[in-house]
């Protein structure tokens, strides 16, 4: 797309967003009775308060709330140096939503301040622990990314396990998650308007020592700038002006990464270009979205909040200006990161390894607890407890292993720290496809709920293939439509759960993972379908080996680049999609196991598949026997205790690193 372009594309998305909203405005009021200023409730009719405290504020408060995610967005890829970073990546939104949540069951009191101070507070100390372990590599790119992928899953694991376990109480924090932009007043437009200005100054004092240090932090240290200083100014910008949207509208995903690779694809290259256009094209998604969204309401009544539009909008977006994006911000990799250990003699780890997986399972077996406490099991309680207990533990090894196998395959193959099963979009079509049974089939069976699930997992993967296929298609460009599908499909959850409907709590609970409805003959093919994706990787080591080199040195050396990338693709979707369809999606431990495996040492491609399989059997098998125990004789969320015992693992191999 031509830069001559960029005025007309801006001018008719502005048009069409101003479009819907002043249609809304027209159906509630004819313009011949809007106040006038200044307004005053007291002279006012009903229809006219609605209007100038509702309706008005409503539209410039998307405005604002999308240039400043667009604004947090850009920098945090511009610092972060990845195009896949946005005001998600630090868990920003996450520590928000864990604090309401907490401050709703723990000290509802504390509501009656705000939900701007709590949501804030959660957010700042999501941040601030990721601040801390990134401080200590002088806030390096990838340390931080990873970090902060961490953070944000443990607290977002925590908040929909009390969510669960309070639901009749928190259907307004299911709906708030959406990210709803209706307003009572004028006081979130002040507040957000403060907010953009104190951060549109900030960024523009940032531009040039950005630009300089995207030259590297050895020719930025040489010209005088202090690296860590910038990353900290930039990501501390970022943080507020994020945190500051999901305290006053919710969580609202997808504009913070969408707009900076628009800016991108319409010809923004350099830093101030990009930092300035990027708030620009998220003012206009938002308000567009929300434009939609207000014209929905005038036909049948606002069934959905804004927030979950973004996605259904932004995905599609992104997927079709995916072959048109120019350049490129690669993560790199910096010396503050410093080299991930190499062992010498990886064999005795993987060993070991071996050795602490069956042992954990026999010991699994054996113990358990009862109404009067912790027992060992004796010979015939044994007997009657093994066909109950041996498909769990089955399945819960095989789908940790097959996710972290795919999460291994899509971190060599794109050498990026944010690639992970979920990226993919098979996780978000899977549910899609369990979302959609539930909804349409009275009382569905499992074969049906086995067969959506499975099928929207297909249609996901087949998208993302469409982009391998293309020849001269950056690795960086797959995870960003995986991305897309994976928002899409997020974003109709997130409509669904807002909604309110009761089925939207079987979804809710399926999200969060579980093996309970899983039979022997289920927990044996998971089993044999990750047998087979280890053999079938291993064949590929050659293919995983180059490949992190880059496309000009793997081409060189005779690999088959298109091949290559789409049979490891769907490797990985296939290994994603077999583990999902019975214990849900649980990608994020394929974010963790690759990352376990390779900061112990296992370099090479077969040591490093191996590891994390190893690693990501003993996760599940740990986090289902913390499931089932820590909450007796009620079963807890899979995926809460499979967070809360691989990210704190993974932290502390971080910042033990030299």
């Amino acid at each position: 797309m031509t830069r001559a372009r960029l005025p007309l594309l801006l001018a008719l998305t502005a048009a069409l967003a101003l479009a819907l909203t002043g249609r809304y405005a027209v159906m509630q009021l004819p313009p011949g009775l809007w106040p006038a200023l200044p307004l005053d409730a007291d002279g006012m009719s009903v229809d006219q308060i609605l209007l100038a405290f509702g309706t008005l504020p409503r539209g410039v408060i998307a405005l604002l709330a999308g240039a400043a995610l667009g604004l947090s967005g850009a920098l945090l890829q511009i610092v972060l140096r990845n195009p896949v970073a946005d005001p998600t990546t630090l868990g920003i939104s996450s520590g928000a939503q864990l604090a309401l949540v907490l401050a709703t069951i723990l000290a509802p009191d504390l509501l009656a301040l705000g939900r701007w101070p709590i949501a804030l507070s959660g957010a700042g100390l999501a941040t601030a622990l990721v601040l801390a372990v990134g401080a200590r590599r002088a806030f390096a790119p990838v340390t931080m990314v990873i970090t902060g992928m961490l953070v944000g899953m443990t607290a977002s694991a925590i908040a929909t396990a009390v969510t669960l376990s309070q639901g009749q109480y928190l259907l307004s924090l299911v709906i708030w998650n959406g990210g709803s932009l209706v307003q009572q007043d004028w006081s979130g437009v002040a507040t957000l308007a403060l907010l953009l200005a104190v951060g549109a100054l900030a960024a523009a004092l940032l531009a040039r020592p950005l630009r300089v240090l995207s030259l590297g932090i050895a020719g930025a240290a040489g010209l005088g700038v202090n690296v860590a200083a910038v990353r900290l100014a930039a990501v501390c910008v970022a943080v507020v002006l994020a945190a500051g949207v999901s305290a006053e509208l919710g969580l609202i995903g997808f504009v913070g990464l969408a707009a900076p690779a628009l800016a991108r694809t319409l010809g923004a290259r350099t830093i101030p270009q990009r930092l300035a256009l990027s708030p620009l094209i998220g003012a206009l998604i938002l308000s567009l979205c929300d434009g939609l969204v207000l014209t929905l309401a005038g036909a049948g009544g606002e069934m959905f909040p804004t927030g979950a539009l973004t996605g259904l909008i932004g995905g599609p977006l992104l997927i079709w200006l995916l072959p048109r994006l120019r350049g490129s911000t690669p993560p790199g990799t910096e010396a503050a990161e410093g080299p991930a250990p190499r062992l010498s003699r990886p064999l005795p780890l993987l060993g070991a390894l071996v050795a602490a997986l069956v042992v954990l399972a026999l010991v699994l077996v054996w113990i358990g607890r009862v109404p009067g406490g912790w027992a060992i099991l004796d010979a015939q309680s044994f007997a009657d407890f093994l066909p109950m207990r041996l498909p769990r533990l089955i399945a819960a090894a095989a789908a940790g292993a097959a996710l972290a196998l795919a999460g291994a395959v899509l971190q060599r193959l794109t050498a990026n720290p944010l690639a992970s099963p979920e990226v993919l979009g098979v996780s978000g079509g899977a549910s899609l496809g369990f979302a959609a049974v539930i909804y349409l089939v009275t009382g569905p069976g499992a074969a049906l709920l086995y067969g959506g699930t499975i099928a929207g997992g297909v249609v996901a993967l087949l998208l993302v293939a469409l982009y391998v296929l293309r020849r001269d298609m950056p690795t960086e460009r797959i995870l960003l439509a995986g991305i897309a599908v994976s928002a899409f499909a997020s974003a109709v959850l997130s409509a669904i759960m807002a909604a309110g409907d009761a089925k939207s709590w079987v979804i809710l609970a399926w999200l969060s993972g579980s093996s309970a409805a899983v039979t022997l003959p289920g927990a044996l093919g998971l089993g044999a379908v990750a047998l087979a994706l280890w053999l079938a990787a291993l064949g590929g080591r050659r293919w995983l080996a180059l490949l992190p080199l880059g496309t000009g040195v793997a081409g060189a050396l005779g690999l088959p680049l298109r091949l290559a990338r789409l049979l490891l693709i769907v490797l990985a979707g296939i290994a994603t999609g077999a583990a999902t369809i019975l214990v849900g999606p649980l990608s994020f431990v394929g974010l963790m196991a690759p990352h376990m495996a390779r900061r112990l040492g296992l370099a090479r491609p077969e040591h490093h598949l191996s590891g994390a399989a190893l690693i990501g059997a003993l996760l599940m098998l740990t986090a289902d026997f913390g499931a089932r125990m820590a909450g007796f004789p009620y079963e807890l969320p899979l995926g809460l205790f499979a967070s809360l015992i691989g990210a704190p693992w993974l932290l502390w191999l971080l910042m033990r690193s030299k």
